[in-house]
């Protein structure tokens, strides 16, 4: 099994939403739980290739655009929010070998806060 495949297995096996933006915030992959909530439960198709804020809305955007400043001056994780479905929202570097920011990850998972 070469690299790509078994990330992507490993990714998929992950229970919640995951979805890779390159720094152009377009999107290049989505994990299955990922895939599940926007084409399935949000009604959107065919987001590969397309802009991350096609599927967010305009104040999603602004905190989206702000955090990925952050991200390109070597900030770390950032907390966006809790979603509608009690979702903490994270946003996740991706860096090259040599630092540089390739991209980012929003991931979700499960807000244990009452």
């Amino acid at each position: 099994m070469d690299k790509t495949r078994m990330m992507a297995h490993i990714l998929d096996s992950f229970p919640y939403p995951i979805l890779f933006v390159d720094c152009e915030h377009v999107i290049r992959y989505l994990n299955k739980a990922a895939e599940y909530h926007y084409y399935s439960e949000r009604g959107y198709a065919d987001l590969v290739g397309r802009s991350l804020f096609d599927c967010h809305s305009e104040a999603s955007e602004e905190k989206i655009l702000a955090a990925f400043e952050k991200l390109r001056n070597h900030g770390n994780e950032i907390f966006l929010g809790v979603g509608v479905k009690n979702l903490r929202i994270y946003l996740n570097p991706v860096r090259d070998d040599q630092g540089e920011l390739v991209g980012y990850f929003e991931r979700f998972e499960l807000n244990l806060q009452k």
